[in-house]
């Protein structure tokens, strides 16, 4: 079943607020008894003015709203992973993290002029690896799943995903091809392939 909590944590309406609760992971109660779990997360975090689906962060009883989305996301990553240690039976239940979705909104990143982005792009980028690098909400993945007592299966998506920069809608995401869209992807397409190597993981068990 798909079950939708974009953060990982709780985000709770407290008065006329939606306190992000970074601590917090009440909704995983949704997730026991299950053979499978894959989790995916990072996407919503850079949401930012009527998309961001918070108005505060917390942790503990201390409103924070300094942190850097970034750091907002480690914290709720180490309390998933906490979760994970102590709830979940990897015997019986087999977990899957999908790594980093990456956007193509700096045409920089592959030698494109100052202000570029996905649009216009027709075809792939032919190498190994990105020309800006490890994507920093990837690394932080791998930090905090090296920390984890229990095992959970990373499915590298990220770089042959960055290596895609033809493969979001830009302007054509919207019927009136206003606006650009490189965050999202285009079916078929990218996504497909990251369904292959899921696949390709739960096979062999």
């Amino acid at each position: 079943m798909f079950l939708r909590n974009a953060l990982l944590v709780d985000v709770v309406n407290e008065g006329y607020e939606r306190v992000l609760k970074l601590d917090s992971i009440n909704g995983a109660k949704q997730w026991g008894g299950i053979d499978v779990l894959i989790f995916d997360s990072w996407h919503w975090w850079l949401h930012s003015g009527r998309k961001q689906p918070w108005d505060v962060m917390q942790v503990g009883n201390k409103t924070n709203n300094g942190l850097s989305r970034y750091e907002a996301y480690e914290n709720a990553l180490k309390t998933w992973a906490g979760w994970v240690d102590t709830k979940v039976d990897t015997n019986k239940t087999k977990i899957f993290f999908q790594g980093v979705s990456p956007d193509h909104l700096k045409g920089t990143e592959w030698g494109k002029p100052d202000g570029s982005h996905c649009g216009g792009e027709e075809g792939p980028l032919l190498q190994a690896t990105y020309p800006g690098g490890r994507h920093p909400a990837e690394c932080i993945v791998d930090k905090v799943l090296q920390t984890m007592s229990k095992s959970v299966s990373l499915l590298r998506i990220t770089t042959l995903s960055q290596l895609r920069v033809d493969g979001h809608p830009s302007i054509y995401g919207n019927p009136r091809h206003i606006g650009m869209d490189c965050s999202h992807w285009c079916l078929a397409g990218v996504p497909d392939t990251w369904n292959v190597l899921l696949y390709a993981s739960l096979i062999p068990r």
